[in-house]
């Protein structure tokens, strides 16, 4: 039986309209190039030939083309039975004919080439006909001229199909899909089977995207009280955490048309397109409703407004917000149409489009604590042939900042190492060392270092595990290296502590821990070198934010030059130039201090120092293990995490019974 046509399946066009344009060129091309060479043909000669041939009268006619500087040469008859004529043709002599002559010629200057024949004419007494005439191709000069206006209009077809999405074939009413909305609505059944089972931590954001999808699929379980359909829900947090991903899974378990786009796929260079593309997505989730529309990476076009035109022109991208300010909160608002979004740049969004009934729930999804990624390595490690059962709880811990991107960058870069090792599964070193890899970088075998150099950088790392190792609130050591990775030529490995609060204390031991490499130059050699810049970075910046964020410092007492309404002071600093000099003063006091007290405890354990420097110039690379058979058990032992307890106890049905 034959197969049905389907009359929705686009056809393929037949020829491309580039086909024209090319024979347009050619046909171009060819006019110019060989219509107005008629006689390309034609034996070539010389001036000095032409002169020669005139004297000895083998010249009937010479026929002098003005505009084009060149001549044509008619030869005799008698002339044409000559031997040095013999590779011309024997071609008739009348110009009035249009044929072709037998010679031809560039000459120079017209006048000086018009009186030298004239001269050999007058003293050879010739009767050679000398005639002028112009040469013009005027269909090629006409296509020629009409070749810059075909390649325009050609260029701006293919951009307006580049940008309407059409691919091939004529132009037709793609122009003018340019206003149309670009956002993929989502099947459910073929496009994503993404769902919240594959969502790992994030308990807090999944219950509230998971409360938006009920809201879909039964509203009348919350409007049967009086409550209302939230309009928005705002994603929020640093790159990586799964905001993407939730969107794939409200997707996968909406069971509702699902629309996704990008911010920038608002942006055009065409005024009021980026405004005509929101009425339009409005328009059909309007349609569709119940429906979802998330737009990725809103900061785009949500900037706030008025703070960057300075030029005081038309600003494209404030006419698109306002749109879409207008279709979330308006007069004509749509009905069962929920915007989710997702951004890691909150602070820069305009206040007209954060506020309540546009996004009534600002959702903050946070990096995930050491439980959330202990359930993050469970979904990622699904597809991974493990060697052996692996201790998540370890793996957890070792990855303290990391993301549920980095986690999932971590599972699939110890597969490789595996599989560089011809390993057949994947075991616990290889996650170490993927750590390694991502954290630190590339390990670089045969860089060059000198002996000498090679001694400054292990007892620079040395000093950071002796001070951290004396220290209570110091991060406890893992491992140290003097293996080059990426920029740096050594490494100190410290696995710290995820407090939600910071003490003083506290932030000083870090301080002096890092600040151990430099004391130990100065302790061992009486020389510091070049080597602290990161540690340098580090402290700076801890000393800066302990006197202007979080108001630790006792000179200038309790106040914060924060705002947290912008990342940056902007083109004024909060504060004078006398409170500058007392910053400066204070941030200076606080690291020579640490600085000072950290050369105090390694003069102090200067022989074990010695000892871990020379066993990490052996090794390469040691271990916990290594520091306490040098220093003996570490004489501060950490506090276990605390499990979050929930202030009160859920109350039961029969206990709120006996209250009412």
């Amino acid at each position: 039986m034959a197969k049905e046509n389907n009359s929705n399946t686009p056809k393929k066009p037949r020829f491309s309209s580039w086909w024209i344009y090319g024979v347009i060129v050619a046909l171009i091309l060819g006019f110019q190039f060989f219509g107005s060479s008629a006689f390309s043909s034609t034996e070539k000669t010389t001036t000095s030939e032409l002169q020669e041939f005139l004297r000895n009268g083998d010249i009937k006619e010479i026929l002098i083309i003005t505009n084009t500087r060149q001549a044509k040469v008619f030869l005799t008859d008698e002339a044409l039975k000559k031997d040095v004529h013999k590779n011309v043709s024997d071609k008739s002599i009348i110009p009035s004919a249009g044929l072709a002559p037998q010679y031809i010629l560039d000459y120079g200057d017209l006048q000086n080439f018009e009186d030298e024949i004239k001269n050999i004419k007058k003293d050879n007494n010739l009767d050679t006909i000398v005639d002028f005439d112009t040469e013009n191709n005027v269909l090629g000069d006409i296509l020629f001229s009409l070749l810059p206006f075909a390649l325009i209009i050609g260029i701006w077809i293919y951009l307006m199909r580049r940008m309407s999405g059409g691919a091939g074939g004529g132009a037709g009413g793609q122009i003018f899909n340019i206003g149309k909305s670009k956002a993929k609505l989502f099947d459910e059944k073929t496009d994503t089977r993404t769902s919240f089972k594959d969502v790992a931590g994030l308990e807090g954001a999944k219950e509230e995207v998971e409360e938006i999808v009920e809201f879909l699929r039964n509203p009348d379980k919350y409007t049967s009280l009086g409550g209302k359909i939230p309009k928005g829900a705002l994603l929020v947090g640093p790159p990586g955490t799964g905001k993407t991903l939730l969107a794939k899974a409200v997707a996968g378990e909406a069971k509702v048309p699902f629309f996704s786009l990008s911010g920038s796929d608002f942006v055009e260079m065409f005024v009021g397109v980026g405004a005509s593309r929101v009425r339009d997505l409005f328009k059909q989730a309007k349609d569709k409703s119940p429906a979802i529309i998330f737009i990725d990476e809103i900061d785009a076009i949500g900037r706030a407004r008025g703070k960057n035109n300075f030029t005081g022109s038309n600003d494209e991208r404030e006419n698109t917000l306002n749109q879409l300010l207008t279709e979330m909160d308006g007069f004509g608002t749509n009905t069962n149409v929920i915007v989710l979004a997702a951004t890691n740049r909150a602070d820069v969004l305009d206040k007209a489009l954060m506020r309540a009934g546009r996004f009534d729930r600002q959702i903050y999804v946070d990096l995930p604590d050491i439980r959330e990624r202990k359930e993050i390595f469970e979904v990622h490690l699904r597809p991974i042939k493990t060697a052996e059962t692996l201790d998540l709880d370890f793996l957890a811990k070792q990855t303290p900042g990391f993301s549920g991107a980095d986690i999932a960058n971590v599972c699939n870069e110890a597969a490789l190492i595996a599989a560089r090792k011809e390993k057949k599964a994947v075991n616990k070193q290889d996650f170490l060392d993927a750590v390694d890899r991502i954290v630190g970088g590339l390990e670089k075998k045969n860089k060059i270092i000198t002996q000498s150099e090679k001694q400054t950088i292990a007892f620079h790392e040395a000093g950071h595990a002796t001070v951290s190792w004396m220290l209570e609130h110091a991060a406890p050591l893992v491992k140290v290296t003097i293996v080059p990775r990426g920029q740096s030529l050594g490494a100190a490995w410290y696995l710290p502590e995820e407090r939600l609060i910071v003490r003083p204390d506290q932030m000083l031991d870090e301080m002096c821990a890092t600040m151990g490499g430099r004391a130990a130059e100065k302790v061992m050699f009486n020389k510091i070198s070049t080597g602290a810049l990161s540690d340098l970075e580090k402290v700076t910046k801890q000393a800066r934010a302990m006197v202007t964020i979080y108001g630790l410092n006792e000179e200038l007492g309790n106040i914060t030059y924060y705002d947290s309404a912008q990342s940056e002071y902007g083109f004024t600093k909060p504060y004078s130039e006398e409170t500058a000099r007392k910053i400066d003063n204070e941030i200076s006091k606080i690291i020579e201090k640490q600085y000072q007290r950290a050369i105090a405890l390694l003069q102090e354990n200067k022989d074990k120092l010695t000892e871990l420097a020379e066993r990490l110039l052996e090794k390469e690379v040691i271990f916990k293990d290594d520091l306490e058979k040098i220093f003996g058990k570490r004489p501060f032992e950490k506090e276990e995490l605390a499990e979050v307890i929930p202030n009160g106890k859920e109350i039961t049905e029969e206990e709120d019974k006996e209250t009412e």
